[in-house]
């Protein structure tokens, strides 16, 4: 490893330095003994700053206990919490001293059965996690390091969740050869204006579930609710993984039931008599934001059904689980036939705005039409009153009563204009009725 040689070299250089410096007598040893120290630890420090916690980690197991040492002094105290999850307890508590390591990013949960209940305890400390034997533990935005330890001390992987967007859909369910299960899936988080799907991944390792996730989700709060007020039918952890999938479901359920109000809202605002373009741009935003809701609650859909079809035909389930599974694709079919009964509304509601629009653009039009035809004759006459001619033969009538006679004859045939453009549009509009038929 490149960084580990870097240091050791380091260390070499300022061991070989320091001894030369004490060999000689001159009354500026000290001096020259502070200044290639120092320059040798800041070297030293920003070799050490480049590396990770795990690399870190790697380094100080490695290297000799009095170097571990030195090295631990020039890592910046933040970090040590990090760094500490990645070492073994006896050099940790060598370098750091007897302290309690704890969870200071992540927030970890573990689900145990006791007497027909969940019992749920929040995990503090790296002691407390040792102590326990849940049958599910929940990682809500650990660190790598965090998460590391507890894959290691549990001998399983556990991956960050971030990077299981990337993965193709074939990718997202497998076994490993030591029977881990792992499922990467997609839990819809609704929130007003900017609801998304948010990747949860879930191991099933020697009967114990782990669920990894970087954001909290209102069907993992439900989930905690019912533990901790219900008793529970459900103790193991493929029962577990079952009832988030359930409560999934249920909670796409209630965010369609939402879309449909909305719909049904924005519906009636549509189909009033009159829409204008600003109403007009709020409805379209409105159907937009329900539409985006729509897809990701079907893609979400999608998603779990292809989790527990998996679930189903690689066996993992016993008849009463593969029951309860087969009960939730039945809820999943329901769900997409709404969303698809939403999508052909949501296209319907678009259209019939649009409309509205494009009748709010015409009649725009059609106003400023029937004012040039308006003022098309009164602009001849205009130009008539203009010329020369007009004052010949007015002569000899004052010009005050010959222009205002002038200016009332364009104002009657304005309005006389206007007053038959008006009755061709009515006899135009005017509704034919159809004749009945005759029995």
């Amino acid at each position: 490893m490149m960084s580990l040689q870097t240091v050791l070299d380091l260390l070499g250089k300022q061991k070989i330095v320091e001894g030369m410096v004490r060999a000689q007598s001159s009354q500026h040893q000290d001096l020259v003994e502070t200044l290639v120290q120092k320059q040798h630890i800041v070297e030293l420090e920003k070799v050490l700053a480049r590396q990770n916690a795990g690399e870190l980690a790697k380094i100080l197991e490695a290297v000799p206990a009095e170097d571990a040492a030195r090295l631990w002094q020039l890592v910046d105290p933040a970090r040590h919490d990090d760094i500490l999850w990645e070492l073994p307890s006896a050099l940790g508590q060598q370098l750091a001293g007897p302290r309690e390591l704890k969870f200071r990013q992540g927030q970890i949960t573990a689900y145990t059965p006791v007497d027909g209940r969940m019992r749920i305890v929040d995990v503090e400390s790296r002691a407390e996690f040792e102590a326990l034997r849940p049958v599910w533990i929940d990682i809500l935005g650990a660190s790598k390091s965090e998460r590391g330890w507890i894959a290691r001390y549990c001998g399983l992987e556990l991956p960050d969740p971030e990077e299981l967007t990337d993965l193709e859909v074939s990718a997202r369910f497998y076994e490993e050869e030591s029977d881990e299960v792992h499922l990467h899936s997609n839990f819809l988080l609704d929130r007003e204006g900017a609801s998304r799907s948010v990747p949860v991944a879930f191991i099933i390792h020697d009967d114990v579930l782990f669920t990894v996730r970087n954001e909290e989700l209102p069907v993992f709060r439900l989930q905690r609710l019912r533990a901790r007020n219900q008793p529970s039918k459900s103790l193991g952890c493929k029962d577990l993984l079952l009832d988030l999938y359930g409560a999934d479901v249920e909670y796409s359920a209630d965010s369609l039931e939402d879309t449909y109000s909305i719909l049904r809202r924005v519906g009636q605002e549509v189909l009033s008599e009159n829409v204008s373009d600003a109403d007009a741009a709020r409805i379209l935003a409105d159907i937009a934001e329900e539409e985006d809701l729509n897809g990701l609650i079907r893609g979400n859909m999608l998603d779990t059904q292809r989790a527990v079809s998996f679930l189903i035909r690689g066996r993992f389930l016993s008849p009463a689980q593969t029951e309860d599974a087969k009960e939730i694709l039945r809820d999943i079919e329901s769900l997409n036939s709404h969303t698809t009964f939403l999508f052909d509304k949501i296209n319907f509601l678009m259209d019939a705005t649009i409309g509205f629009i494009n009748v709010n653009q015409n009649r725009r039009v059609t106003q400023l039409t029937v004012v040039s035809v308006v003022f098309m004759p009164l602009n001849v006459l205009a130009g008539v009153g203009g010329m020369s001619e007009f004052s010949m033969m007015t002569q000899g009538i004052p010009w005050p009563v010959s222009y205002s006679a002038f200016t009332i004859v364009m104002l009657l045939v304005g309005w006389a204009t206007y007053a038959i453009l008006k009755r061709v549009e009515k006899r135009k509009v005017k509704p034919k009725v159809m004749p009945g038929r005759a029995v």
